[in-house]
């Protein structure tokens, strides 16, 4: 290991951040979270040495801009020789969008947006004051949005950002960060975000929501005006670096391009005939990103490789799997490879829930088939079954379909390939009544289309249930509850006893409830006792 590359530069964009602290210096004052950050990151290299990490003394760190990163991590891992490059988040570096062009083994940044202005931040604003206070919480207020109409807060909502060109601009009456800055921490390795929306936005849009509260239909009004007004002005900024490069292929990341529902009317919207978005758009891709620019942009590499799936976290032989099924006590049975496939489907297809552990761990915000709850998506009230036994998720959040990828084009209206379930197409609607419990309340899905060559054991796995049901579609949502994505195989396992799932297929094993009420009965009392 010669290098070591961070997706942070704290030194980037200095000047700005000097003429910004001397108007606002207390509005820099009150961000001592992302200070303290910063100063972790600056420090990084004393830090490594300190805690003897492993990484040779005579190691090159690079520090890489937060939006370069994200460029990198989309750009160098797409199918294109050339190509549109676009980053869109909330800020990053004291920047919140980024944009280039992509040629071969490197990309030229041709223009950004920089603090105060972030059109993530304007969805992020909106978020939280709809009573989704988590960071991250975003694609909850998305799903909400296909429930309302947007007609009735739309003009106002478009009075809050504005986009010319690549110029995107918010009405910063609406905000404190510019002012007062914004608290967030990363206590405890989550962020968590303080409020950024200021008193104008209850004076305009009515009192924020509490969370945990009702939510009434003006509440979804305004979530559908907010996604309109996101997808306008990003599709305007989009449109522009497309007549500005003149490239009809370009590669999104950022937090603002996992909105899903945008994505998916790219095509529609955009002069873009194609497009790649990288599975882990979010900030964890940085660290992808960051070593691709490192290999790529600074040693000038060669390109190596498409980023065609997203498994590549870690794996569990079967005889790991089975010691650690014989330590929890759970009575299971073992099945010849082959065996695996037709038993799954057949569980399914008898609508039968199941958690289906194989092979490698997906990397980004998405279940993929590896780490995945199973279900039959022809079951209207299959979505409502889950969220009672297992997700108790809002029922206004969608569950959403695998499906082979040959067999897009004849289920939804647009058949071009979503690996990473990142873009949410229109069912045909001759098709909805056949997969209701994958159909979201705007007639679209968030599709996964899965070949047979970046995940055979899935593909084989739909195939089978689509000969049997005649549907080539399973609802997949993530393994878990509400605690982070199982891993390993003893997560899975107290998972799968802990909820009302009805079957665990993990590795070469099936291990079904019914078969172990007793297992189940005996870690409950124990729970409660230790409590």
């Amino acid at each position: 290991m010669q290098h070591v590359a961070i997706s942070r530069n704290p030194r980037a964009h200095i000047w700005e951040k000097v003429a910004r602290a001397a108007v606002s210096p207390s509005a820099w004052k009150r961000s001592l979270g992302r200070a303290r950050n910063s100063l972790q990151i600056t420090r990084f290299e004393e830090h490594i040495r300190q805690h003897d990490l492993p990484v040779p003394r005579n190691a090159h760190l690079h520090m890489v801009e937060h939006h370069r990163a994200h460029m990198a991590s989309a750009f160098f891992v797409s199918p294109f020789e050339e190509a549109a490059v676009v980053s869109v988040d909330g800020f990053g570096d004291y920047s919140s969008a980024m944009w280039g062009v992509g040629t071969g083994n490197t990309f030229r940044v041709l223009g950004s947006v920089s603090f105060p202005h972030s059109l993530g931040l304007f969805y992020t604003a909106f978020t939280q004051f709809l009573g989704f206070p988590k960071y991250g919480d975003e694609y909850k207020m998305m799903g909400l949005a296909a429930y309302g109409k947007p007609h009735a807060f739309r003009q106002a909502v478009s009075n809050v950002v504005t986009t010319s060109g690549d110029r995107i601009r918010l009405n910063l009456d609406y905000f404190t960060h510019h002012t007062q800055g914004v608290d967030m921490s990363w206590d405890g390795g989550e962020p968590v975000i303080g409020t950024v929306y200021s008193t104008r936005m209850v004076d305009t849009f009515g009192t924020a929501r509490v969370p945990h509260s009702e939510i009434l239909p003006h509440h979804a009004d305004l979530a559908a005006a907010v996604q309109s007004v996101l997808e306008d002005n990003y599709f305007g900024f989009l449109n522009y670096v497309q007549r500005r490069t003149g490239q009809k292929k370009v590669c999104l990341a950022g937090g603002v391009a996992l909105n899903c529902a945008a994505n998916g009317k790219l095509f529609e919207k955009t002069g873009y005939t194609d497009v790649y978005v990288q599975g882990a758009a979010h900030d964890a891709g940085t660290s992808l990103g960051a070593a691709l620019y490192v290999q790529h942009q600074v040693l000038k590499l060669k390109r190596s490789a498409v980023m065609d799936h997203a498994y590549l976290g870690p794996e569990y032989s079967d005889e790991r799997i089975e010691a650690v099924l014989r330590n929890s006590g759970v009575t299971f049975c073992g099945m010849r490879r082959d065996e695996v496939v037709g038993t799954t489907a057949q569980e399914l297809a008898d609508g039968k829930i199941v958690g289906w552990f194989q092979g490698r761990m997906e990397f980004g915000p998405r279940a993929l088939g590896n780490r995945s709850i199973l279900a039959d998506p022809r079951r209207a009230d299959m979505k409502d079954v889950l969220n009672r036994r297992i997700k108790y998720r809002e029922p206004f959040r969608p569950f959403c379909p695998s499906i082979l990828a040959e067999a897009v084009g004849d289920f939804f209206e647009i058949s071009y390939p979503s690996p990473f379930m990142v873009q949410a197409y229109r069912i045909k609607p001759e098709q909805t009544e056949r997969i209701p419990a994958v159909t979201h309340a705007d007639g679209t899905g968030r599709l996964q289309t899965v070949t047979k060559e970046a995940n055979p054991l899935y593909w084989q796995l739909i195939h089978r249930f689509g000969e049997i049901t005649g549907v080539p579609v399973l609802l997949n949502t993530s393994f878990n509850e509400n605690e982070p994505i199982v891993n390993e195989p003893a997560e899975a396992i107290e998972c799968f006893l802990r909820t009302q799932m009805d079957t665990l297929v993990i590795g070469s094993y099936l291990v079904r409830k019914e078969d172990n009420s007793g297992v189940r009965a005996q870690r409950s009392a124990l729970t409660e006792l230790a409590q």
